[in-house]
C-alpha cells in the first residue's frame, strides 16, 4: 500500500456536502459541519439470519438503507442552503421539491485529488425551533441511488467532483 503521509484521520478528513442548488445544472457544494460535534452516516445494514430445519444458518444480505442525521443546523441567512431548507420545512415540500445531491469526500492523503462519492438524495427537515441560541432546523439526508465514485479537487474552497471513467 502506498504511503499517504496521513496516519490517523481527523474527523474533518471526512467531508459531507449537499448541492445547494437542489437540482441546478451545476452543483454548488455546501459543506455540512458548522456547530456540529458528532455526525455519522448511518449505513442501516439490512441483513436477516435464518436457521433452517437442518440447523444450517443462512444470512440474507439485502444491502443498506443509509441516512445522515444533521442534528444541528442553525438557520443562517448567509448559508447557500438556508432558503431551501426553510422552504422545505415551512412550506412542507415533498417529493422532487426535496431532491438534491450528496457528496462524501475522504481526505486520506496529503494532496488531491481525493476519493469521493456522489449520490442523489432527499433532504428532509425534522423540526424547527429549539432552545435559546439560535433557530435550529435539524434535517436528514436520505441517499436514494445513482451513487457514483469519483474524485474531488478543492481550490479556493471550491469543490469540484469528477466521476471515474467506467471501464
Amino acid at each position: 500500500m502506498a504511503a499517504t503521509g496521513i496516519k490517523k484521520l481527523k474527523r474533518s478528513h471526512l467531508m459531507h456536502l449537499v448541492d445547494s442548488t437542489f437540482g441546478g445544472e451545476t452543483p454548488s457544494w455546501f459543506l455540512i459541519g458548522k456547530n456540529i460535534e458528532d455526525m455519522s452516516m448511518d449505513l442501516g445494514p439490512d441483513t436477516a439470519t435464518v436457521k433452517n430445519n437442518l440447523d444450517e444458518t443462512d444470512v440474507n444480505d439485502n444491502g443498506y438503507e443509509p441516512s445522515l442525521s444533521v442534528e444541528t443546523y442553525y438557520a443562517n441567512t448567509e448559508d447557500a442552503i438556508y432558503e431551501k431548507i426553510k422552504s422545505i420545512a415551512l412550506d412542507r415540500l415533498v417529493g422532487d421539491d426535496c431532491k438534491s445531491k450528496y457528496l462524501e469526500v475522504l481526505i486520506d492523503k496529503t494532496e488531491g485529488p481525493y476519493d469521493a462519492w456522489m449520490e442523489d438524495c432527499i433532504v428532509k427537515p425534522q423540526s424547527y425551533g429549539g432552545p435559546q441560541g439560535g433557530v435550529n432546523i435539524p434535517f436528514n439526508i436520505q441517499p436514494c441511488g445513482n451513487r457514483i465514485k469519483g474524485t474531488v479537487t478543492i481550490a479556493n474552497k471550491v469543490v469540484t467532483f469528477t466521476p471515474l471513467a467506467k471501464g
